[in-house]
């Protein structure tokens, strides 16, 4: 066999159809028989060579691919993968003209930070006001509530008052008709003295007619007479005005026992309504302190704070600027509260369910990995909830694989994200453990 050196000087032509071939153009010519011959013995060697790195290389590619489709049956990966946050609207809750702004765009901000200064002066009269009307509604109240006692007292009073009067009432109706039946009683005295003394006038007459006694006797007699029918008349005088008296006091005692009855009846209505109108100014109290505490509560949202921590966004203020109620001040974007929004196929979910662990990874960081985990699988497709949403039952239909949307939350977020470089809209790619 030549020099493998000599051949390599002369220059070779390779050709490669199956097997080897090797032309020499050199200047020490071989015979074709020689070189017939020495391909012969050189084939069987390099086919055998070439045939097992082949299979080797197959062998190879084949484990590789298994352990490959193996392992991707472990977890599940998708490119359409935001962080996602709560941006916080910040808008006045009052209106008035802008006095003071202490912030700027992109500006770092603690929850509690200022914002913004709304001119206060109007919320502070407005709460002197109110002020001023719970000091007046307190004292109509203090009134009002002391006025329930007295005017129970008065109540009894008059109940016992009344009852008084009808019991003085009932014995001045005694004491009347005991006055008239002894006027009935003198009446009858009377009438039996004028009667004796009539009899008498009536004897003497014949008497003095026969000078039996004196003229100055039959007058006196006479006379007496007369003044017995006189006490007569007066006796009947006095038993009229005593049966007189005995209605009065009649009428008197329904009087009082009608007083009585009411002031029974009213006295409690009476304690009643005075209780009402000391409830109606405890009533006027607390809703002149609610006027109070909202005037106090308007008086605060002149100053605007921070409701978290993030980064100032869309800053929409300005000192001079005059906002209303609801108007959009700023945008705080949040640094802590994230999580990820990962949209996976629905062909991916068959294995996925909450808890699984999720490591991410963030394009804008470089592939810098966090841990997570799924928290919640969407209710429905994303097509499904667009504003839009696909009518399938019309026109041709394409079967379109739909994507469902999945949440991630951060498990250690605090450590993982110490300098805050996670940003909502950053795009992730996460890997959902499922096995």
């Amino acid at each position: 066999m030549p020099d493998q050196s000599d051949q390599q000087q002369g220059g070779q032509t390779a050709q490669i159809s199956g097997t080897v071939q090797i032309k020499q153009n050199t200047g020490d010519k071989q015979s074709p028989d020689d070189s017939r011959k020495q391909e012969e013995d050189d084939a069987p060697e390099k086919k055998s060579g070439r045939k097992f790195i082949v299979i080797a290389v197959i062998i190879l590619l084949v484990i590789g691919a298994g352990i490959f489709y193996w392992r991707s049956t472990f977890s599940e990966d998708t490119d359409d993968a935001q962080v996602d946050g709560d941006l916080y609207q910040v808008s006045s809750r009052v209106t008035g003209q802008v006095i003071k702004v202490y912030v700027e765009d992109n500006q770092p901000i603690k929850v509690g930070d200022p914002i913004a200064e709304i001119d206060p002066r109007d919320y502070q009269v407005a709460l002197e006001q109110a002020q001023a009307n719970l000091a007046s509604s307190q004292a109509a109240a203090i009134q009002a509530t002391v006025n329930v006692p007295i005017i129970g007292v008065n109540v009894n009073t008059s109940v016992s008052t009344t009852g008084s009067d009808v019991t003085g009432s009932s014995a001045a109706v005694e004491q009347a008709r005991k006055q008239a039946q002894a006027a009935e009683a003198r009446v009858v005295a009377a009438k039996a003295t004028a009667v004796k003394s009539h009899l008498d006038v009536e004897r003497y007459t014949p008497l003095v007619e026969k000078d039996v006694i004196s003229k100055q006797q039959f007058d006196a007699a006479v006379a007496t007479d007369a003044a017995n029918q006189a006490a007569v008349l007066e006796a009947e005088a006095t038993v009229i005005g005593n049966q007189a008296a005995v209605s009065q006091a009649i009428q008197k005692l329904a009087q009082s026992r009608f007083q009585a009855a009411q002031s029974v009846k009213t006295g409690p209505d009476q304690v009643r309504v005075q209780q009402a109108k000391a409830n109606s100014a405890l009533a006027d109290v607390k809703q002149a302190q609610a006027k109070v505490d909202q005037a106090l509560l308007n008086l605060g949202y002149t100053h605007i704070t921070a409701p978290t921590t993030g980064i100032v966004n869309k800053k929409n203020v300005q000192v001079g600027v005059n906002l209303s109620i609801g108007q959009d001040v700023l945008t705080i974007i949040p640094l802590t509260n994230l999580w990820v929004t990962a949209n996976f196929k629905e062909t991916q979910l068959a294995k996925m369910k909450p808890g699984q662990p999720v490591t991410l990874k963030v394009d804008a960081l470089g592939g810098r990995k966090f841990h997570g985990k799924v928290t919640q699988i969407g209710g429905a497709t994303g097509s499904r909830l667009s504003l839009f949403p696909p009518e399938n039952a019309t026109g041709n239909y394409v079967k379109v694989v739909q994507r469902i949307p999945v949440r991630v939350d951060f498990t250690n977020l605090q450590q993982e994200n110490g300098d805050y470089a996670l940003r909502p809209g950053m795009s992730v790619t996460p890997d959902v453990e499922v096995k």
